[in-house]
């Protein structure tokens, strides 16, 4: 029941904006959580990160304990991170870092801290926001709808497999590769199977979320070799279940759908622009002019969308 949501622009532009208006159009399938992912202008050395603490009571410790791990891999702070919070016990960091030695290997000792201070993106240019609430709330206690790009994904959840929860929230980062979100509208009814393998071969779960195994997954994929298609490929037949998601990269958007076609995914392509979405009356509100739309409603389908001005976001 959750809703998703691609948008691409030809131009560097208010994508966080539009965004917004993509999801509010389907807050009714679900208000428990919000959150997006924006690409936008990539710095040239370094990494933005989007990071989450659970208890704001220990937010020096915790930022001190993080920059502590993030100095053993040779990086350290670019400025001072910027902190949103509120009356709720957590609170959201954003921080631009140096280029860490070895980005796996230093997330995975990032994580051992992720009990009570979380990564939960990195990229040059990605950028992950997720907060409890619906998405006008969560706008506005980040700032989302300034925030310029070129695209970006969305998500509105309705819990129905883990905890209402700020950090299992979509999108989710396929760490450890940079730049890389998925948003997910389905049940993965294999995910234990999945995520007891991929747990035996190294990787960390840091939520119960079942669409949280799709990012992992991907990453498992892409570590071995194959590309992003490939991969959006592949999950068709590899995982059980019913769904639709999409994977985010700096070049552009992809989807998948899985074999029985049951989560629906609808886009409008207008003049190198996208707008894709679970639910056609969420495209239509940021495609005014009446326009055609495209309803990939069969089953095994997936396609990307790529990003053509790409190198004007600066």
């Amino acid at each position: 029941m959750c809703g998703i949501a691609g948008r691409i622009l030809n131009a560097p532009g208010k994508v966080g904006h539009d965004l917004v208006e993509l999801m509010d159009a389907q807050e009714h399938r679900g208000a428990d959580s919000t959150g997006f992912a924006v690409y936008g202008a990539p710095i040239e050395t370094g990494y933005i990160l989007r990071c989450m603490g659970f208890d704001k009571a220990s937010m020096d410790a915790d930022l001190s304990d993080f920059r502590d791990i993030l100095m053993a891999h040779g990086s350290d702070f670019v400025g001072e991170p910027t902190i949103v919070t509120d009356a709720a016990k957590h609170y959201c960091v954003r921080m631009v870092v140096k280029d860490p030695g070895d980005i796996a290997r230093w997330i995975g000792d990032a994580d051992d801290m992720s009990h009570r201070f979380e990564v939960q993106s990195c990229g040059r240019s990605l950028e992950i926001i997720k907060d409890t609430g619906g998405s006008v709330e969560v706008a506005d206690k980040h700032g989302v709808r300034d925030m310029i790009g070129t695209h970006g994904l969305g998500h509105a959840r309705l819990a129905t497999e883990s905890s209402v929860l700020p950090n299992a929230s979509h999108p989710f980062w396929a760490r450890p590769f940079p730049d890389v979100a998925i948003v997910h509208n389905g049940q993965i009814t294999d995910y234990y199977t999945w995520r007891e393998k991929l747990q035996r071969q190294g990787y960390r779960f840091l939520t119960e979320n079942d669409s949280e195994l799709i990012a992992v997954w991907v990453s498992d994929q892409m570590k071995q070799g194959l590309t992003a298609e490939q991969a959006l490929r592949k999950s068709i037949t590899s995982i059980d279940g019913v769904f639709t998601y999409m994977l985010a990269r700096p070049e552009g958007i992809g989807f998948a759908k899985d074999r029985f076609a049951m989560k629906p995914i609808v886009a409008i392509e207008e003049n190198g622009e996208l707008a894709a979405a679970t639910e056609e009356q969420a495209v239509r509100r940021v495609f005014a002019d009446e326009c055609d739309v495209i309803n990939y409603d069969g089953p095994s389908m997936m396609g990307i969308w790529g990003v053509g001005n790409r190198s004007l976001a600066a």
